[in-house]
């Protein structure tokens, strides 16, 4: 009889966590989605699915070389520009970088013959000049982010001759033999991609989005768990919706880019070959003669490390640097580990390059 009261205190205690769980829980699902990418912008192009954006300065001393970040072409950019305290354009700015940045939009269906000739021979160059006009520099600095690394790296390679002060990507994948989940799902013995394309014209993003929950099955019902168990954390709720919104807004992909991307780059490794062209054009990343940093992380389950790794090696500068930073393909470069990691290696790194 004498453990009664401790049964009872143990029941109450569960009984009132688990309301308050429920409560929350509510909460959760009655509350709007975080407004995300709060910096201060403006949009200078808009066209095709590229949008050319450039952020208002937040100090008065600006580097002279201005920054160009190109995007993932399967996700949106604010995950460069989180909250206040959690953006990477806002760490830029007070650092005093002029900030542009290429990001994309959903493709229309009369878009769906958008190759890769287009990202890389039109909307980069294009991008590019309207920088040089908006700051009266010849010189610029460019920053991919996955596959906007590997778009970047191929204009580099293709315009050896041009005023690219710097390089950078993050988390950039060249050697596509080594991606073994996109491998495994883009099996050309049972993948279809010309049927697919002229089925659905574009590349659904729901198709992607699957591809990339795929790459940890239980990724997300563990999310989800976590989550259960810190309702009650209010900063961990809301760091788990950002990203959560984040990964989950996945764009769809012009039929015809797509097409390309999986004949030539996972089934073909053509940039790793050395035997990619693009508009007729072969790319050599051994052209590339401007100071280059890339960064990778040391548990990226979408580019693995032996996807990325060759890319230094390939790159022909003399001055470049490879790191590879503790956390993953996505909390590299945003979130509590990358203010701790990324963010200060970044502007060191810029900061003596682009006076």
């Amino acid at each position: 009889m004498s453990d009664a009261p401790d049964l009872l205190t143990q029941a109450r205690t569960a009984f009132d966590r688990a309301l308050q769980r429920n409560i929350k829980g509510l909460g959760y699902f009655a509350s709007s989605a975080p407004a995300l990418g709060a910096c201060a912008k403006d949009l200078l192009i808009q066209r095709g699915t590229m949008n050319l954006y450039h952020y208002r300065p937040l100090v008065d001393d600006v580097y002279r070389v201005p920054l160009l970040l190109v995007m993932a072409t399967t996700n949106r950019g604010y995950i460069f520009d989180m909250v206040p305290g959690q953006s990477l354009v806002e760490y830029l700015l007070n650092a005093g970088f002029d900030v542009f940045m290429l990001d994309w939009t959903a493709p229309r269906a009369d878009e769906k013959t958008l190759a890769m000739e287009d990202y890389v021979l039109d909307f980069i160059p294009t991008a590019i000049a309207r920088v040089q006009a908006e700051t009266g520099e010849e010189d610029f600095t460019l920053v991919g982010y996955c596959f906007g690394g590997v778009l970047a790296a191929l204009w580099a390679g293709l315009h050896p001759d041009a005023p690219m002060k710097n390089l950078v990507c993050f988390t950039t994948p060249v050697d596509f033999s080594k991606m073994d989940m996109f491998q495994a799902w883009a099996d050309r013995r049972f993948f279809d991609v010309d049927r697919l394309v002229d089925t659905f014209g574009n590349c659904p993003g729901d198709y992607l989005y699957t591809a990339f929950d795929l790459l940890r099955p239980g990724g997300r019902i563990a999310g989800n768990i976590r989550l259960a168990d810190n309702l009650w954390n209010d900063d961990y709720v809301r760091s788990f919706r950002m990203f959560d919104r984040w990964t989950s807004d996945i764009l769809p992909l012009p039929g015809e880019y797509f097409r390309q991307t999986v004949k030539q780059l996972l089934w073909g490794n053509e940039l790793h070959a050395g035997t990619m062209h693009v508009g007729g054009r072969r790319v050599d990343l051994g052209a590339i003669t401007a100071p280059f940093l890339h960064v990778t992380a040391e548990h990226d389950h979408i580019v693995p490390s032996a996807a990325s790794a060759p890319l230094i090696d390939m790159v022909g500068s003399t001055s470049k640097e490879q790191v590879t930073l503790k956390g993953g393909h996505v909390s590299l470069v945003a979130g509590g580990n990358a203010i701790k990691r990324l963010w200060p290696k970044l502007v060191d790194w810029l900061g003596e390059r682009s006076e």
